[in-house]
């Protein structure tokens, strides 16, 4: 059974009890709908093994415990769970030494992204867009006070779930929940992440006015997103599809992004990273077994997509709430 009690907890432990209403009927809503791949996802999770890892590190690789913590038993049923969770697309972890290549290196773009940051302890934090959550963990380990990610799929919840019963108590959560979702006008985050949402969102001006509803004055946004070159006022509307994604509505030039953030209120503007995706940091594993980067891009030239156009490149931008 999914309950979010644990959430609302620590919602009182740091005084935002106030956000408990508003959010509880979306998850109540969320979780009643009918899915046909709970009955298979739900007994993934309430049949681990019952097993404390005698270790947790919370590195490139989010390791869990170590080989010699379970019996071989034990650690067959837990990898024939995780597999019952597949696709697994960010990460990579480890649970008990079985391994999980995700279909993302998202550790590569972690690295790209922490040196820009201003220190993460002690702040609250909120990632849009979290996936199985696996950033999710690597700011906790940057000492964050409170730690919720927020993303629609309830496949990535149980990821998420999968490792945080392992892992234990901790003020990380994630919730199946899309912006839309939150309260408006939250203002209680010091840090917010949007880290490959933007181009998704039908209206991009309206989704940074949202995030920075999301911020304390003077927060911090983590913008990660595709862009194309070009210069100011440049933006790339796909016609149909891009990459083979079909929900990809505006790709502008940095000069453009950061002018919309100035539009928006941002301060303090800077453009932390520029970087071309390659096929080793998005591919098909035995984790995640479904076409990715390298069938969505022309096999004769990488710089291009199946469709015709500049192949993915993602610019990392950090702005201020004043």
């Amino acid at each position: 059974m999914i309950n979010f009690d644990d959430f609302y907890r620590d919602l009182q432990r740091f005084d935002l009890g106030s956000l408990q209403a508003p959010l509880q009927q979306p998850l109540t809503d969320i979780l009643s709908k009918k899915n046909g791949n709970l009955p298979r996802w739900l007994p993934a999770i309430e049949t681990m093994p019952a097993v404390t890892p005698s270790t947790v590190e919370l590195g490139d690789t989010i390791n869990i415990g170590q080989r010699d913590d379970v019996t071989d038993q034990q650690r067959q049923q837990i990898e024939q769970n995780l597999r019952l969770l597949m696709p697994w697309r960010k990460g990579p972890f480890s649970f008990f030494d079985i391994f999980i290549d995700t279909e993302w290196r998202s550790d590569w773009k972690w690295q790209r992204v922490l040196p820009h940051l201003s220190s993460l302890e002690g702040r609250r934090i909120l990632d849009i867009g979290c996936g199985s959550g696996y950033h999710l963990w690597r700011m906790w380990q940057q000492r964050a006070e409170f730690v919720v990610g927020i993303d629609p799929s309830l496949l990535f919840l149980m990821q998420f779930r999968a490792a945080k019963q392992f892992i234990g108590d901790c003020p990380v959560h994630l919730l199946p929940l899309g912006i839309e979702h939150l309260p408006t006008e939250m203002a209680c985050f010091d840090t917010v992440f949007s880290m490959g949402v933007f181009y998704h969102r039908r209206s991009p001006i309206d989704h940074l006015l949202e995030l920075k509803a999301c911020l304390k004055p003077g927060g911090e946004l983590v913008l990660e997103t595709l862009i194309v070159e070009g210069g100011l006022g440049h933006t790339l509307v796909p016609e149909d599809r891009y990459a083979q994604m079909r929900n990809v509505w505006f790709i502008p030039s940095c000069a453009t992004l950061e002018l919309w953030l100035r539009r928006c209120g941002f301060e303090n503007i800077v453009l932390a990273d520029l970087n071309q995706t390659t096929v080793h940091e998005q591919r098909q594993t035995d984790w995640m077994q479904f076409e990715s980067l390298p069938q969505f891009l022309q096999p004769d030239d990488h710089n291009l997509t199946i469709e015709g156009y500049p192949a993915p490149t993602r610019a990392t931008f950090i702005a201020r709430k004043p």
